[in-house]
């Protein structure tokens, strides 16, 4: 059965398979909660394009995209009777990735009424497109609009880079955060925040009133990816945790949770990435 070494958030997913994680763990939430939604609720799935120019300067320097500019090839002029001066090109001092954009799908999941399919509540996943540049405003934006109608907003910050979502008032220190604001409560919203070392919570999602909240256990769904997809098996824990770079004290944590965790998995025969 796949499980992370860790007992909330896996640090290694806010790396190369993020984009991944991103949709399944979509498809995890709303898995659990159409049980809880029938018959008057359904959770369904939209997906959109954002664009995104991760070669911006608070793009990681090492990272792999998906999208290069074309290389531009220089051809040497042949010399005839009728070209009398060519002169040699200039060699570049070097080449360089100019810039590029690359379209990120990024999946949402939507509670309607099923009578009159009326967006009751959204729920969000942040990913690093959502957290800089161009794709922060343009998901600013939309949470701005999203926030001026009767419609609740949930939003899962499990990514320990990038910017924050904008609140008035100080968060506490942590690595992760989810903001629920329901429209009954606005302008005022509750944060859960989340440490390093904490199970992920479990979270009310709200309705239409007078009808209760159903609950989001999200560490379970999460989990539920882990036993899919089998990440532990993909992830480079041999590598350093993806950038931004851990405390010193959290480090260590890391190391010791890895190691905790490969001795148990050899003690079991189980062979881990």
């Amino acid at each position: 059965m796949g499980r992370s070494p860790f007992p909330g958030m896996d640090p290694y997913l806010e790396g190369e398979m993020w984009q991944e994680f991103h949709t399944r763990l979509a498809n995890a939430i709303s898995e659990q909660l159409l049980p809880r939604l029938r018959p008057k609720y359904v959770a369904l799935l939209e997906k959109r394009f954002v664009t995104d120019q991760p070669w911006l300067g608070i793009a990681d320097p090492g990272a792999t995209r998906g999208i290069y500019p074309d290389v531009s090839v220089v051809r040497r002029l042949k010399e005839t009777a009728t070209v009398k001066y060519a002169p040699a090109i200039t060699p570049p001092a070097a080449e360089v990735i100019s810039g590029y954009t690359e379209d990120v799908p990024l999946t949402t999941i939507e509670i309607r009424d099923v009578a009159d399919r009326r967006l009751v509540t959204v729920i969000e996943i942040l990913s690093p497109v959502n957290k800089r540049g161009d794709g922060a405003r343009e998901y600013h934006e939309r949470r701005s609009r999203l926030l001026q109608t009767q419609t609740h907003l949930l939003e899962i910050d499990l990514l320990r880079g990038g910017l924050r979502l904008p609140v008035i008032g100080e968060l506490p220190p942590a690595a992760y955060y989810v903001y629920l604001s329901r429209f009954t409560q606005r302008p005022r919203a509750q944060v859960w925040a989340i440490g390093l070392r904490d199970r992920l919570p479990v979270l009310p999602i709200p309705l239409l009133p007078p009808d209760p909240d159903v609950l989001l256990d999200l560490q379970a769904a999460v989990q539920a990816c882990f036993e899919l997809v089998g990440y532990e098996t993909l992830l480079e824990y041999d590598q350093p945790v993806p950038p931004p770079p851990l405390s010193e004290e959290d480090a260590a944590w890391v190391k010791a949770q890895l190691e905790a965790f490969f001795a148990e998995q050899r003690a079991a025969g189980v062979s881990v990435g």
